[in-house]
């Protein structure tokens, strides 16, 4: 397994182009050869390709639009295969705004034909987990609907370790879980002040021996590190202490 930064956790450094050529180039000097491009400023594909390349990065993953991902999913797709990037991946969705269209059943309508269109034009649609999927709908956890309501090869899990954990589950057993479609998983910790808090890997309680086991058997590839939150701390020396952590045990 290869770990990357995801880069939504430096997205205040990443609000122009230049702020992002330069934060792929401090990434890259901390040990990182593969990133999520995520929450950066918009951005012309062979422009980025060429950045990451010029800095021995990949971009192996992403979280775009949801607009774009339902209603322009082709140039997407096209975007995607600019960047050598296979998958496709939305960040959120809530649920229970009916006024602005986002129910449960809007996602489905929006993202099951995306879903197989980007199948279609080889790529793979990675839905990225908060708490709230860990609400249920009709008697079942919202993760799990979807899980049942896609097929495997239509729909991978992007699992967040923290947010599994906030949610009031156990990250290694849902990584088991939904064996064979979790390519890509978030690794992030969680640390208790007053409250629960993000941290850096190794940082926090979540049992990361266990994650990484669970995910080497579900077949995982890479293992993106974000820290929404740094708590007032330099986000570049966050990303730094979880690559140390994580290449003190074996991961590159």
């Amino acid at each position: 397994m290869i770990i990357g930064a995801q880069l939504f956790t430096l997205r205040d450094f990443c609000k122009t182009t230049e702020d992002l050529a330069q934060t792929l180039a401090k990434v890259a000097d901390i040990g990182y050869t593969t990133v999520q491009v995520s929450g950066t400023c918009d951005y012309d594909a062979a422009w980025l390709k060429k950045e990451l390349d010029k800095n021995g990065l990949k971009c192996v993953i992403t979280h775009s639009k949801p607009d774009r991902i339902a209603g322009d999913t082709e140039a997407l797709a096209a975007e995607h295969n600019v960047l050598d990037c296979k998958y496709v991946g939305i960040g959120s969705w809530k649920y229970n705004k009916p006024e602005e269209d986002k129910t449960y059943e809007s996602f489905i309508r929006n993202f099951k034909p995306a879903a197989q269109t980007l199948k279609g034009l080889g790529k793979y649609f990675m839905y990225h987990n908060h708490a709230h999927e860990f609400a249920t709908i009709d008697g079942k956890l919202i993760l799990d609907k979807i899980a049942e309501d896609f097929s495997p090869d239509e729909l991978g899990f992007t699992l967040d370790t923290y947010w599994i954990q906030r949610g009031g589950g156990d990250p290694a057993a849902r990584i088991e879980k939904f064996s064979g479609r979790v390519p890509c998983i978030h690794l992030k910790d969680m640390a208790y002040t007053t409250e629960p808090i993000m941290a850096p890997i190794g940082e926090g309680n979540i049992n990361f021996d266990r994650v990484f086991a669970a995910a080497e058997k579900a077949g995982t590839q890479y293992m993106l590190v974000e820290q929404d939150n740094c708590n007032g701390e330099d986000p570049f020396d966050c990303l730094k202490r979880s690559y140390d952590f994580l290449t003190s045990r074996g991961f590159k």
